[in-house]
């Protein structure tokens, strides 16, 4: 059985108390049985202000969140998919939005800097990532025992050709901070979206609820079939959300309805 689980939490400033989150929900998705595991966007810190995560941003391989995450993929046989932490950049006042994978083993088998950074205005909500961001420029793919997986970062949610880039894939992973307002609009039909038009599973691993910072994000993680439907989902709160990944049941939609071959561009 091809058991994933997708990881809700409602992070706060604090890395520590993140972590020991992260720890019992990781536990939790662990006991179902799941050999995949999503973490959420910013998990690791949701500051009270932007350049909070700046502060604490590590250099690839090393630090207290990669060595967690390390730990916790190797200790429970699990792949671990790190949702977002901040990476140090090449500027001081910058950090990478980064998803680093971990096998089985605990080793770094793969990486993706989130492309497509957030801007919104409307009313009293205002953001704008790329103060404190920088893009990626590389599609992420990473080949696991339940097959290939497409790596993607919330706002990179709205931009199909970004998975059409990735080719036939088994599972999209999408860990992601959507807003309460964003979120209620856009966030379950965008996912079945790109379920459908790639005839595959999507994974997403959401932040769910009022943060410290009085940010107050959308949850609804949730696990979608290649058929558009929604197998698993966590409203808001804390939690994990598990389901199967069915490799038969994949290939039965895409004989039936082989839009993926009859692709003309």
């Amino acid at each position: 059985m091809n058991m994933v689980a997708a990881i809700q939490m409602v992070s706060t400033p604090s890395v520590e108390d993140n972590i020991a989150t992260a720890r019992r929900l990781i536990e939790q998705a662990a006991a179902t049985g799941a050999k995949l595991v999503l973490l959420p966007e910013y998990w690791a810190i949701m500051g009270l202000s932007d350049s909070d995560k700046v502060k604490v941003a590590e250099p690839l391989g090393s630090g207290p969140i990669q060595d967690f995450m390390s730990a916790m993929a190797r200790q429970h046989g699990i792949w671990l998919l790190g949702g977002t932490l901040p990476l140090a950049s090449s500027d001081p006042n910058k950090v990478i939005n980064t998803t680093l994978v971990y096998d089985s083993d605990g080793a770094h088998v793969g990486r993706y800097d989130k492309i497509h950074l957030f801007g919104f205005s409307k009313g009293a909500e205002s953001y704008d990532e790329a103060r404190t961001i920088v893009p990626g420029r590389t599609v992420g793919v990473v080949e696991t025992p339940l097959g290939k997986v497409g790596l993607s970062i919330c706002y990179d949610l709205r931009f199909p050709e970004l998975f059409r880039a990735m080719g036939p894939l088994s599972l999209i992973v999408v860990p992601a901070a959507f807003t309460y307002t964003t979120g209620r609009a856009h966030w379950e039909v965008l996912l079945r979206a790109r379920a459908i038009e790639n005839q595959c599973y999507v994974l997403a691993a959401a932040q769910g609820g009022l943060h410290v910072n009085g940010r107050r994000t959308w949850g609804h993680s949730m696990l979608i079939d290649p058929w558009g439907d929604v197998k698993a989902v966590l409203a808001e709160g804390e939690g994990v959300v598990h389901g199967e990944i069915d490799a038969g049941y994949m290939a039965s939609v895409r004989e039936s309805l082989p839009a993926l071959k009859h692709r003309t561009m």
